[in-house]
């Protein structure tokens, strides 16, 4: 899956989490952030911070692929 904005990775962190179960304030917690941070991630809120949304993604088992287009 291509994810080509803020909006697009907020709503798979969304469905990824809807889909094991987890609360936005589980996640929250077990990924060592605020249930606010999660809900603005969630919501695509462009100026989220990289670092707290890849552990979040890696949380869920949600792996970020870096790959030039043209390469996949």
């Amino acid at each position: 899956m291509g994810i080509q904005s803020a909006k697009e990775f907020g709503a798979a962190v969304r469905a990824r989490r809807r889909k094991l179960g987890y609360t936005q304030s589980q996640l929250a917690g077990a990924a060592g952030t605020s249930l606010m941070f999660v809900s603005q991630l969630e919501n695509g809120k462009e100026t989220a911070q990289l670092g707290k949304a890849l552990r979040v993604a890696n949380m869920i088992g949600i792996d970020v692929d870096l790959t030039g287009r043209g390469e996949r």
